[in-house]
């Protein structure tokens, strides 16, 4: 996910075209905590045998686009997985495919009640962030950006680029006024 952080309000573009916020002056949003990965990597992996750029995009869908995970989160991941005999791999068609071991099964029915506990948690968030009219606001602020990034991006024109500017800075203006009537 490509991230811009300009005053304090970091947001970025996913593959997918999904709109991530942090929010002004705030961190931006930790859907896991330390460890959570593995489970939810082998989770993945239990419900069909995938390459590691599967598990990106299906942790990308599960989470409804509001999570995109790195290569250097995911790897490591499937590589420790392997290294503690919960997943094997194997090579198919030049990648690396993972299947959830017996051991891995066992380890994930152990741990059952944290894993139910990271994915409640991350439905929650998720539930937060795009839940009911803000998923409507996700939606727009989706389209207002791919829109004006694809607008600027693809015109040679600086003429047309500030009409975009000029069209976001009026739109700003207007969500400040609203802001501003509803706060009295």
């Amino acid at each position: 996910m490509r991230r811009r952080d300009w005053g304090g309000f970091g947001f970025g573009v996913g593959p997918s075209g999904v709109f991530m916020w942090g929010g002004p002056r705030r961190r931006r949003r930790q859907w896991f905590e330390a460890g959570d990965m593995k489970y939810v990597i082998l989770e993945l992996v239990r419900d069909k045998p995938r390459h590691g750029y599967e598990v990106m995009k299906a942790l990308e869908e599960r989470f409804q686009g509001c999570y995109s995970p790195s290569p250097g989160t995911v790897y490591p991941t499937l590589q420790w997985l392997e290294d503690e005999g919960l997943v094997s791999a194997q090579e198919v068609g030049g990648k690396k495919v993972y299947t959830i071991t017996d051991a891995g099964r066992a380890f994930l029915d152990e741990h059952r009640d944290v894993v139910e506990d990271i994915f409640e948690r991350v439905r929650e968030g998720i539930e937060q962030a795009v839940g009911g009219a803000m998923g409507e606001v996700h939606d727009a602020v989706r389209r207002v950006v791919k829109t004006a990034y694809r607008t600027a991006w693809r015109s040679r024109s600086d003429t047309v680029r500030r009409r975009v500017v000029d069209a976001l800075q009026r739109a700003a203006d207007e969500i400040d006024a609203t802001r501003a009537e509803t706060a009295h």
